[in-house]
């Protein structure tokens, strides 16, 4: 069955109309024919009428989406469930920091990334910033994205080695630049040319040691091609989270904060070290616009966690927004791209033994009216920052049960 996204959105017509777009295109066949055979005129009044007609029809038929314009709303950040967790030896985690700082009349893109800046400095959290589980050769390589809705701008930074903060040099990016992407050498060196310390190397002894396991398992003699030895790599991921030496969530990382403030201000941040033990330069979806965040300042913002490839293929972030802007609900929304995503999951390696998706997904949406949203392909968690305190809620699942299934 197609995606919804695909369907025309409804028109209601009547029969008054109808009937006079008929005349008006009669009246139009007949002005064409005045040019060929000069067998009627037609006057003025008439050209007048004809065009009006025309023009309404245009607007009705031809409308563009709804925009749910900015105004007062319910001040709200959310997050993926990190964002409740981790607090790096303070007292706040990156949603109570974020919204504090928002609702205190800060910026909501300095807000979000002040909160998240939490967890990218926490060692304790390996999915994110210092001590981010490496790629396959031991680097820590990180992405980060950010839009800022209410300026209409946005930076990212990917492959971004020896920078602990890289939603900071995102937003240089998006500050200092004309660009909205800067990845690898060229990342680290705007960095170091922006004034941010470049360090050697972002593990810590316990991200160390998870990555010798994984490549003392993976490959042992050394003997296995790339491909064989990258399925052999996620193979073994795999059976480390099995056994409980990574969570399941941190083999992909990532934090996505997104926030609107009472005036109807929207922005968001998403900033990961990626996937677990990946091809030295791979990129995920983190750092693209309209993938792993996107933010319409008259609109919403969404952002996600999870199997970038599958949401780089949908470009979910961007779509669920544009759902958003359409009117529906945040959930509705990015429910709505889980199911896109599971009907383009086809690759037997990516489906369990029920033939659904082996693999995570999170969307994370809000409004510009404060309602807001977090889904999952399977159960999950967020986070979320109101007027009543931080908390950590349960996700709307799409499927039951668990990716390994």
């Amino acid at each position: 069955m197609p995606d919804s996204v695909l369907q025309p959105a409804p028109v209601r017509t009547n029969r008054c109309l109808v009937e006079a777009m008929k005349r008006a295109r009669s009246m139009w066949l007949t002005v064409n024919r005045y040019d060929r055979a000069m067998s009627r005129k037609i006057n003025r009044r008439q050209f007048v009428a004809t065009t009006a007609v025309a023009g309404a029809a245009a607007r009705i038929f031809g409308q563009g989406p709804t925009v749910i314009r900015r105004g007062p709303a319910k001040p709200v950040v959310i997050s993926s469930a990190n964002g409740n967790k981790f607090k790096n030896g303070g007292d706040v985690t990156c949603v109570q920091k974020a919204f504090t700082l928002m609702t205190q009349g800060g910026d909501v893109l300095d807000a979000l990334i002040a909160g998240v800046n939490i967890v990218e400095l926490d060692p304790l959290d390996d999915s994110v910033g210092y001590g981010g589980l490496p790629n396959a050769e031991g680097i820590v390589q990180l992405d980060s994205s950010c839009m800022h809705g209410p300026k209409k701008r946005a930076g990212a930074v990917a492959a971004l080695e020896g920078v602990r903060t890289p939603s900071l040099v995102a937003r240089a990016v998006m500050e200092n630049t004309d660009h909205h992407l800067l990845v690898g050498r060229g990342a680290q060196d705007f960095a170091r040319s922006m004034g941010f310390k470049i360090e050697d190397d972002l593990n810590t002894e316990h991200s160390r040691q998870l990555w010798l396991e994984w490549k003392r398992r993976t490959d042992p003699s050394h003997y296995l091609d790339p491909k064989t030895r990258a399925e052999a790599g996620y193979r073994v991921a795999l059976e480390m989270v099995a056994e409980g030496k990574i969570d399941r969530e941190h083999l992909y990382g990532t934090i996505n904060c997104d926030g609107v403030n009472a005036r109807g201000e929207i922005c968001g941040v998403t900033t990961t070290s990626g996937l677990s033990w990946k091809i030295p330069g791979r990129v995920g979806d983190s750092p693209i616009l309209g993938a792993g965040l996107y933010v319409d300042g008259d609109v919403g913002a969404a952002g996600s966690t999870g199997r970038g490839e599958a949401n780089l293929y949908n470009l979910s972030s961007f779509m669920i927004v544009e759902h958003m802007r359409r009117g529906m609900h945040p959930k509705d929304a990015a429910l709505d791209l889980l199911r896109r995503v599971k009907t383009n999951t086809i690759e037997k390696r990516l489906l369990n033994s029920k033939g659904n998706p082996n693999f995570g997904l999170n969307f994370y949406a809000l409004n510009a009216a404060g309602e807001y949203a977090g889904v999952s392909m399977y159960e999950s968690s967020f986070a979320v920052c109101t007027e009543n305190g931080p908390q950590t809620l349960p996700t709307e699942p799409l499927l039951p049960g668990k990716a390994t299934d």
